[in-house]
């Protein structure tokens, strides 16, 4: 069968993220000198912002500095500065120079051949997930909340008291408004939590994040608090895994990583376990199904004690994911 220009466009963008690879920073490593907290201007991201914002940036790569960029993107004025931030903050977008352009991520997923440009797969939500929290540069409190802050259940005043407790042990001495701090943990919860409803919430506020689908953190029944808590999430896509697992591979340089490290992270790293809130037990056996649909490329091992999982053969975080989408778009065609 002869493949499709989609797919050739695709296997074009993979091959020259390969030749770029070897001279970018791993950007999963946390930095102590390199942080952002309070930059989204009190907005959550919504439904169709990194849509808009992709394109608007293609068509304009100093969309951001226009004076019309209102009238382009159909939004208030802190919403366009908003809208720029979630795109650095998901990744979708990098800096360069003095203005911001599509990263390669944000080409394969949103551009017109794109794998998913209006997030109707749900795979890409869980992946715009990882890519957010494990940007500690500049969705610190993202970063901080899914890697760092492990309550299963808390309140608002108790999230803050962890965000200040971690920038004052982590930031080199650095400080950071008691205010930006308080807005990023009203961020996280509209970020995450699916709106109650309520009539006394205005419109805007009530507007559900993408990430809200994925039930990583609700509140609670029966009170004023929050819960977020490991769970057995079987649904997240074995293309998603690799990809978050092949960077892990990719920011350590090392043909082996603990299982540990892989579920828990580590003080520099991002872990899986932590940011999916999804438990071992069910992280394992993603691992064990990544192996089998990945033949030669992992394997399991145990040593004193300790379970490693090895990377045999070379293969590139994307790939993970062009593997997903393909399969994707073949059941969409079925």
């Amino acid at each position: 069968m002869v493949p499709s220009c989609h797919w050739l466009f695709q296997k074009a963008s993979i091959r020259m993220v390969s030749n770029i690879m070897s001279t970018q920073q791993h950007s999963i490593q946390f930095n102590s000198k390199s942080f952002s907290f309070g930059r989204h201007e009190t907005f959550a991201l919504r439904f169709g912002w990194l849509t808009k914002g992709f394109q608007g940036l293609t068509i304009n790569p100093d969309i951001f500095l226009d004076e019309d960029a209102t009238v382009h993107l159909g939004v208030g004025k802190n919403m366009v500065s908003s809208i720029r931030y979630w795109m650095l903050a998901t990744k979708i977008a990098e800096i360069k120079g003095s203005h911001i352009e599509a990263s390669e991520i944000g080409h394969l997923i949103f551009s017109e051949t794109g794998w998913d440009p209006y997030l109707e797969d749900e795979a890409t939500i869980w992946l715009l997930h990882w890519l957010l929290a494990s940007n500690s540069q500049h969705a610190t409190a993202v970063y901080w909340f899914f890697n760092h802050f492990h309550k299963s259940e808390f309140s608002s005043d108790e999230m803050f008291g962890g965000m200040k407790e971690f920038v004052g042990e982590r930031l080199e001495g650095k400080k950071v408004a008691d205010s930006s701090l308080k807005h990023d943990c009203n961020i996280l919860t509209r970020l995450y939590v699916p709106s109650q409803g309520d009539k006394r919430t205005p419109v805007e506020d009530a507007l559900d994040s993408p990430l809200s689908t994925l039930g990583l953190m609700n509140k609670s029944e029966l009170s004023n608090r929050y819960v977020s808590k490991p769970d057995g999430r079987w649904d997240i896509p074995l293309g998603v895994i690799g990809y978050a697992i092949g960077e892990l591979f990719e920011a350590s340089d090392q043909s082996s990583v603990a299982i540990e490290a892989i579920v828990h992270g580590t003080e520099s790293m991002p872990g899986l376990g932590s940011t999916f809130r999804i438990t071992e037990e069910c992280l394992v056996s993603k691992i064990e199904e990544l192996i089998t649909w990945v033949p030669g490329v992992f394997e399991l091992r145990e040593s004193a004690g300790i379970y490693l999982l090895y990377q045999l053969e070379e293969m590139l975080p994307i790939e993970f994911l062009n593997m997903h989408y393909k399969a994707y778009e073949m059941e969409i065609a079925a």
